[in-house]
């Protein structure tokens, strides 16, 4: 979900690993001439977001792995998506709580389902998601009270077991 962490906990990844990060609004902007998901749903309505969501994951997906992908929220919704991430990456989904990710995602103007009541979306929203979110982790680390640079960690000590790459030992 947007204000999990997916970028943050990403980039510190990214870092200590050398692996490449492919945010998905990056790879959005990247199929879409350069526009957010907002212009997307503005241009293109709901569905229009989601396939166009669905395409940057799938763009994301067939980058040459060892990488990172922080994935689109919504993209979970569709049964073509579940069954690639499942086949094709180890997934990770960093769980928080309502009120935590309507806080750190609020006022970002590239995310327009929360432009109200930002909390309530996000609970009716988890409410849909979050089983099948569960259906597709590997791993669940919970964000809600974690600082990133532990939930990094968190996820290196379990990647180390499950990938052969050279890990670089958490920064103090």
């Amino acid at each position: 979900m947007m204000g999990s962490g997916k970028t943050t906990v990403g980039r510190l990844l990214a870092s200590r690993t050398g692996w490449p990060l492919y945010d998905n609004d990056a790879l959005l902007a990247k199929l879409h001439d350069g526009a957010t998901p907002r212009a997307v749903l503005a241009d293109s309505g709901g569905e229009g977001l989601r396939a166009a969501e669905a395409d940057a994951l799938r763009l994301g997906l067939s980058r040459t792995a060892p990488c990172i992908v922080a994935a689109p929220a919504g993209a979970i919704l569709e049964q073509p998506i579940r069954e690639a991430l499942t086949k094709n990456a180890l997934v990770i989904w960093l769980d928080a709580g309502p009120k935590t990710l309507a806080r750190r995602a609020r006022g970002a103007a590239h995310r327009p389902w929360l432009d109200s009541d930002a909390e309530t979306w996000m609970r009716t929203t988890l409410v849909e998601r979050a089983p099948l979110y569960k259906s597709v982790a590997d791993l669940i680390v919970g964000t809600q009270r974690r600082r990133p640079a532990a939930a990094a960690t968190q996820i290196l000590d379990w990647l180390a077991d499950r990938v052969e790459c050279a890990v670089l030992p958490p920064s103090g």
